[in-house]
Formats: C-alpha cells, sequence, structure tokens
C-alpha cells in the first residue's frame, strides 16, 4: 500500500476535515440506526441444516416441534428416497435425521406430500398429515415415533364421495378432551362448485377413531369453503382458525366451531376500503393471556403488505401493525401468523421483505409486542440463510427455530436455523390440562438434577426419564396456574398454565326447591368460579373445601337438569338434580266449591296436577313460574294444597278451608 506522508494543515483545510469528519459521523450514526431498526443487538442466527433434496427439499407450511428427546421434529413436501416428502429429526448441533421418505411402496400407502408439521402427544409420538397417497389417494394421518416407526392411523375418502374429506393441509391439534383435530382442505358434503365439497373438520382419538364433526360451504356457503389452517383451542373450550381466501373472490374469516362441529363466522376481512383491517388471513391464531386471539394476514392494511391483528372470541377485530416493507417497515406477505413467545411478546417470520438480495427480498424474521410495535430480528440474505421462511417455535432452551423454502439454501432446497435472542429457557407442557391423577409430560432441560415439580405451588410427584423429560402426576388439591420444574440450580417454569380439570361426584340432596341448599362433592373445587342449577347462576356459592361447594337453588331454576361448576380448569356437571315447586302462599285462605285460588311460589312451570286436600282440581292454569290459578274441585276437603310438576310434588305449610 502506497502512503502518503503527513502534511501541515490551513485553519480552512481543517475546518473542512472537521465538516467531513462530522458528515461522516452523521452517515455513521444513520447506518447504524437503520441497522439497529432492522436488527435486534441481542439476536444472533445460525444455520443449522441444509436439505439437499436426498434429506429432504421444501420445508413449506411446516412448523417445527420438539419431542421428548429434545431434539426438534419436522416434515418436507418433497425430497427422500420417492421424492413425495420425509419426516426428519434435528439437534441442537444441526445433525440431520430422515425418519421417514413416503411413498415406500407403489400407490403410496403410507401416504406422500406432507404439508403441515407434525403434533406431539403423550408418551412422546408425533401425528402428522399427508395430502395425498393413502388407501384411497387423497391423503392420511399417520403416527410416527421419535426412532422412525410409522403407522397411517387413517386413510381419507373412505366412504362414498370423500364424504369424510380429502387433502388435510393444515397441522392437527392435541385438544383438551385428548383427541386430535383436524381439517382437510376439500371433501365432505358441502356445495363448492366443481372443487369436490368444500373440506370437513374431523376429529381422531388416539386409539384411532375418526368423527367427522363439519361439513364446510353448506347452505348457501356462510362459513365459507376450504379451511387450511390449523385450529387452536380457546379458554372457552371452542376452536378458532381462519378461512384463507381466494384472490378475486374471497376475502377470508375468522370462525369458531364447538366441539359438537357448530360453526360460527366471527370476521369477515376486507370490510373496509381497500382493506386496511388486512385481507388473506394465514397460518392460524393463537390466543395471549388477555383471552385474545391474535395472526396475521398476508395482504391488506395501510399498505397491502398485511397484517397483525387481535380479535376477541366475539368477534372485534383491531389492526395492531400494518406491515410497510417499502417504507422500512421490513417484511410483507406475513403468511404463518404468529406464536406467543417466554416473553409475552409475539414472534413471526414475513416469507418476503426484508434487505436480503432476493427477487422481493429474502424474509424476515420478527418481534411483535401487544400492542404492535416491530422488531426486525434478521433479514435473511438467500444463500446460506435461505429464502421465503415459513413459520417459527420456540424451543424450551430459549431459541427460536424456523425453515425456509425451497427458493433458498446452497442446494436450493430449503434450511433449518436458529435465531437465539436473549430469552430464558422455560418447559413446554405436552398436555396443558388433566384431572387429579393425570400423568402429564413436561419437555425441557437440564432435568437430570431436578429436585421438584410444582402445579401453581402445588408439590407433585414425579419421574426424571432423561435431561429433557419428566413425567408428573397431577397432585390432589392442585391448581390452575403454572408448573415450575426446580433442579439444583434453576426453576423452570412452563410457557403455558395447566388447567387443573374439576369434577362432581355426587351432590345432595337429590331434590332441592328454589332457596335450598346443595352441598357438591367432587375433586379440584378450591377455584370454583360459577355453579350452575337449573340453567341458572346460583343463588349463592361457597367452596367448603378443595372437595366440597354449598350452593342456593336459584329462583327460576328448571327441573331434572345437571349441576355445572366452573373453575379455573374448566367444568364438570353431574345430575339431574329434582327441583319439586314450593309453595309460599294462597289467597283466598277459604271458600266454598268453585273458588279461584291464586297459589303463589316457586317452580310452577310444567305443573301437570293441583289438589285440595287430596282432592285433584279439574281446572288450572299456570300464569308463570310462581304463580298458578286453580278452582277448588267438587268433593274437596279441608287441607293442604298440592301442586306435582315433572320435579315432584310440593305442599303448602297451610290448609284451604272449604265452606
Amino acid at each position: 500500500m502506497k502512503t502518503t506522508p503527513c502534511r501541515s494543515m490551513t485553519k480552512s483545510g481543517t475546518r473542512q476535515l472537521a465538516n467531513q469528519r462530522i458528515l461522516l459521523s452523521a452517515v455513521v450514526l444513520v447506518l447504524v440506526y437503520f441497522a439497529l431498526a432492522a436488527v435486534s443487538p441481542a439476536q444472533t442466527f445460525k444455520e443449522l441444516a441444509v436439505f439437499d433434496g436426498t434429506n429432504g427439499s421444501d420445508p413449506t407450511n411446516t412448523d417445527l416441534v420438539q419431542g421428548i428427546d429434545g431434539e426438534l421434529y419436522g416434515t418436507t413436501q418433497f425430497g427422500g428416497a420417492a421424492n413425495l416428502g420425509t419426516v426428519f429429526k434435528i439437534n441442537s448441533a444441526g445433525t440431520l435425521t430422515t425418519l421417514w421418505s413416503f411413498c415406500k411402496v407403489n400407490g403410496c400407502p403410507d401416504g406422500d406430500r406432507p404439508m403441515a408439521g407434525l403434533t406431539v402427544v403423550p408418551g412422546g409420538d408425533l401425528y402428522g398429515t399427508t395430502y395425498y397417497g393413502g388407501a384411497h389417494g387423497a391423503g392420511t394421518i399417520f403416527k410416527i415415533t421419535p426412532a422412525g416407526a410409522l403407522t397411517t392411523v387413517h386413510s381419507f375418502c373412505a366412504s362414498f364421495g370423500c364424504a369424510d374429506g380429502l387433502n388435510p393441509d393444515a397441522a392437527l391439534l392435541l385438544a383438551a378432551d385428548g383427541n386430535l383435530y383436524g381439517t382437510t382442505v376439500l371433501g365432505g358434503t358441502g356445495g363448492c362448485g366443481g372443487c369436490h365439497g368444500g373440506g370437513i373438520a374431523f376429529k381422531i382419538s388416539l386409539s384411532g377413531t375418526f368423527t367427522k364433526i363439519h361439513d364446510f360451504c353448506t347452505g348457501s356457503c356462510t362459513d365459507a369453503s376450504n379451511p387450511s389452517n390449523a385450529l387452536t383451542q380457546a379458554s372457552d373450550g371452542n376452536f378458532y382458525s381462519e378461512i384463507s381466501g381466494r384472490y378475486g373472490y374471497y376475502a377470508g374469516n375468522v370462525f369458531r366451531m364447538t366441539p359438537a362441529g357448530k360453526v360460527t363466522v366471527l370476521y369477515t376481512f376486507c370490510k373496509l376500503t381497500n382493506c386496511p383491517d388486512g385481507v388473506f388471513p394465514q397460518g392460524g391464531l393463537v390466543q395471549s393471556a388477555n383471552g385474545n386471539l391474535y395472526g396475521t394476514t398476508a395482504g391488506g392494511g395501510t399498505s397491502n403488505d398485511g397484517t397483525f391483528f387481535s380479535i376477541t372470541l366475539a368477534g372485534a377485530e383491531t389492526v395492531l401493525h400494518s406491515f410497510a416493507n417499502a417504507t422500512g417497515n421490513l417484511g410483507f406477505n406475513t403468511n404463518s401468523g404468529v406464536i406467543l413467545g417466554f416473553d409475552g411478546n409475539f414472534y413471526g417470520v414475513s416469507a418476503q421483505g426484508g434487505t436480503g438480495p432476493c427477487t422481493f427480498a429474502c424474509g424476515t424474521v420478527f418481534k411483535l409486542t401487544p400492542a404492535g410495535v416491530l422488531t426486525t430480528l434478521h433479514s435473511l440474505d438467500g444463500t446460506p440463510d435461505g429464502n421465503g421462511p415459513w413459520g417459527l417455535m420456540q424451543a424450551t432452551n430459549g431459541p427460536f427455530y424456523g425453515s425456509t423454502s425451497s427458493a433458498g439454501g446452497p442446494a436450493n432446497a430449503g434450511t433449518v436455523y436458529q435465531l437465539s435472542d436473549g430469552l430464558a429457557a422455560f418447559v413446554n407442557l405436552v398436555a396443558t390440562n388433566g384431572k387429579v391423577g393425570t400423568t402429564v409430560d413436561i419437555l425441557g432441560q437440564g432435568f437430570t438434577g431436578a429436585t421438584g415439580v410444582a402445579f401453581d405451588g402445588v408439590k407433585a410427584t414425579f419421574t426424571n426419564v432423561s435431561d429433557t423429560f419428566i413425567t408428573a402426576a397431577v397432585p390432589k388439591g392442585a391448581l390452575t396456574g403454572t408448573v415450575t420444574v426446580t433442579t439444583f440450580t434453576k426453576t423452570y417454569k412452563s410457557n403455558h398454565i395447566f388447567k387443573v380439570t374439576p369434577q362432581l361426584t355426587s351432590f345432595s340432596p337429590a331434590s332441592a326447591t328454589v332457596g335450598a341448599t346443595v352441598t357438591l362433592t367432587g375433586v379440584s373445587l378450591t377455584q370454583t368460579t360459577a355453579v350452575t342449577i337449573g340453567g341458572l347462576p346460583a343463588a349463592s356459592f361457597k367452596v367448603v373445601s378443595d372437595t366440597s361447594v354449598t350452593a342456593i337453588v336459584p329462583a327460576g331454576a328448571k327441573t331434572k337438569q345437571n349441576i355445572v361448576v366452573t373453575t379455573a380448569g374448566g367444568s364438570a356437571s353431574k345430575g339431574p338434580l329434582a327441583i319439586p315447586p314450593k309453595i309460599g302462599s294462597f289467597s283466598p285462605s277459604s271458600g266454598p266449591v268453585g273458588t279461584e285460588v291464586i297459589i303463589k311460589g316457586n317452580t310452577f312451570t310444567g305443573t301437570t296436577g293441583v289438589t285440595f286436600g287430596g282432592v285433584a282440581a279439574s281446572s288450572f292454569q299456570v300464569i308463570n313460574d310462581t304463580q298458578l290459578d286453580a278452582i277448588v274441585p267438587s268433593g274437596a276437603k279441608t287441607g293442604t294444597i298440592a301442586v306435582t310438576t315433572s320435579g315432584g310434588t310440593g305442599t303448602s305449610t297451610a290448609s284451604f278451608t272449604v265452606n
């Protein structure tokens, strides 16, 4: 390098140099500002593995999941021995193992082209779906062990006209009842032009019993059609998801589905001119601690680059953030939803945008606060990062993991990456609800030195299976709340609360009038928040202990309905409870045969008979639940008045005198 000796400076030259330095400093500050705006300073991005075709290709629409061995599991749409998709696992060092290559024999009875990720169930097995293949070529539900033994659990289109659905396109959900729930894009009996039905919703038990619970696009197609996003189960016990919509046809919606399969559309997108409320929701929904659901749309918003939105369980939608890649708000085409991080923020990816060199850029990984403030954690660079990320998950040791599509990676077949943002380690619960005595699978790390497990502070017995896997029995007196695992050096908290399911085993008496006290006996009743008797809230209730609650029968309660107890962990019912009528007063107190007597009390609805001194009235009329009128019959004797319903007979304390 050629060097230039120092020269003396004039005042004007010195000032000019100073100005240049100020300008340079300003430029540096601006560059630093944009760098900080684009990338969180605490994060580190690392490519873990590269797909090369033989070990899989195109892991599109796949969220990774953590297994009981601490490794991550996923699927690819293509690649493998038959180039029809794989199931793989990868460890923290980046060692990728192909567990299964689909279409092992002609006809692909094991399925081909998995289009979604896997779901871990208690015991460690994983369940997934394939879009094609199976006994009828219309897709499958499969189970695979961590060691790679695959079983086809269900083949779609087993019934005439594919009434049981075809082409599942979303991950399965392990629900509170222990069953798996999912959807298919096509099939069913709903009308949808020439597209072979509008899709179905189904449940399947871990033993393989398949049940269709809803046909989409039935009647006037008010529930839309072709569900392709995963279901989520909210705190109210119902399922929620999105219909993505189609360009030029339908903007998409958010719907609610009961466990019995009743669907209600909560919100239809692009209600506003130019769609500032978003269009084409994709990737599913996640519920936050405040009870609202959160998700993303691939389009719409103020710049038509997509939105981050919240929606209440009643259907009120709020746009919290509009992506605007061209103005430096990096990222667009946010088509895979968000996840809720252990720190309470939301994390996700945009399939396009950012600062990478790809056409339309290579995509980003981002963080969003609950208020919608965005931080771009990383802009992918195509090679070696990959291009077109889809989906994100947070492992229990803190970092986030995701995959990129076939448009990225050195082999142009996709990658798996890790992004660390300095978040703390936690534990993950395979199932998040259960009764006392239920065995709960807990995933994490550092369990070799585990010294205790507690359910919201109530200690539990546990078995240390491995350094990444513990099983614990829900203890007596367990409370709905955070599960903690304690080791010699740390305490790990669960990323979700565990809901302790209440149980009602008995109640007494079996028959009680309005105003009477009923004693409820069961398990896990400490956190009781409501008691329903006869279809109405109890007049009052008192938690006596974890196994006992007393409640007062309310006015207007209907007979022969179950008593329902609701706690922080769910609901339990027992019954039916007989509620006989109760006579409070009558007037007049005496009279001859033919006198009209007005009887006041409770639970008169459904009255089947009235007697005066044991003689049945030939004429009576129920005015409302608290009043009936009766005519003193011929042959009536002085004595009590009795009213009979299906709940029993109520007798007056005073006598009616027949003159």
